[in-house]
């Protein structure tokens, strides 16, 4: 745009000039006459005179009115992809800060985006769904996740975490390997249906891949062997952002087992998390280690529950892999 405007105006300076030398009119006058030409204008009260005008005045209206033209095309073009991006929601706008990152679309990932947003957790989902159907706070990347185009840009390298999932288990595995190649160190869970699929992603280094077929006929099992097992997970499932928190080993509890520090801590102490792995420390009493996480159970006060389903903007949070944590005084 800059150097059609100048293009222009260069035009219109040199048709001046020679119309001023040509008419022996003043240069003024001249500038008038160039501007009225090029902006198809055209009053009529300068007009040239002889031959050597009418040809600098064909020259002036072949070169200086489609410079102009192409100029108004961009700015008109420019705000109208601006309009349409807008209204397909494809701004490249990235939730500020980390983010978790979300690739496929499955019938569980609207829970997901819901809980996630209760929580106040920024989330990017990256698969092929129409903007308008997905929910306000979630910034979509459209695109196809088996493709390396869509993964980079859904921007991996910014996402804290990420969840693959798809319509079926070759997707989740495609995408989770093009997913790794693009970010070796991201935390990646794997939502898939076999038990061989799992394996498989486990075996190119996520090991955080479910399998949501065995999980539910566990649980199932689980239910109608011991009744209210079934009941304890529906009440960590329903109140877990509540009661449920991943914090760092006080280093007190450093080289302690895990069976001690469960005797002195305060709250119900559910495992133990090293190396990214989990451990109930049941059948082995593990010792805790620099750098080691501890899942928690603890019943949360009435001011605190209220306090952490706030907005984000008036609580604030801790995010990561501990989970969000809503800090208020006195908790």
């Amino acid at each position: 745009m800059a150097f059609l405007l100048l293009a222009a105006a260069g035009c219109m300076l040199a048709g001046a000039g020679l119309f001023a030398l040509s008419q022996h009119v003043p240069f003024t006058t001249a500038l008038y006459w160039a501007i009225t030409t090029s902006t198809t204008v055209g009053y009529g009260d300068v007009t040239p005179h002889n031959g050597a005008g009418r040809v600098i005045a064909s020259a002036v209206m072949l070169t200086t009115i489609p410079l102009l033209a192409a100029v108004f095309a961009l700015v008109t073009g420019g705000a109208a992809a601006a309009g349409i991006r807008r209204i397909l929601n494809v701004e490249d706008r990235f939730p500020a800060g980390t983010y978790r990152l979300i690739l496929g679309m499955s019938p569980t990932v609207p829970v997901i985006l819901e809980e996630l947003e209760a929580a106040g957790v920024p989330v990017v989902l990256a698969a092929d769904v129409d903007p308008e159907r997905v929910r306000r706070g979630v910034h979509v990347v459209r695109g196809d996740p088996t493709e390396p185009a869509t993964v980079r840009s859904a921007k991996p390298e910014g996402a804290q975490q990420a969840l693959v999932t798809g319509a079926s288990d070759g997707d989740v595995l495609v995408t989770a390997v093009i997913l790794r190649k693009q970010a070796p160190d991201l935390p990646i869970t794997a939502l898939v249906s076999s038990a061989s699929v799992r394996d498989a992603l486990r075996e190119i280094g996520i090991q955080h891949a479910l399998s949501a077929e065995e999980l539910l006929a566990r649980t199932v099992a689980t239910t109608l062997e011991t009744p209210h097992a079934g009941e304890m997970v529906a009440q960590l499932i329903e109140s877990g952002r509540d009661i449920l928190a991943e914090v760092d080993a006080e280093p007190a509890a450093i080289g302690k087992p895990l069976s001690v520090v469960r005797g002195e801590r305060a709250g119900l102490v559910l495992g133990l998390v090293h190396a990214d792995r989990f451990t109930l420390g049941l059948g082995e009493d593990p010792v805790i280690a620099a750098g080691d996480r501890l899942l928690i159970a603890e019943a949360a006060p009435r001011e605190r529950r209220r306090t952490a389903r706030l907005p984000a903007k008036s609580c604030p949070r801790r995010l990561g892999r501990r989970g969000p944590v809503c800090r208020t005084s006195g908790h």
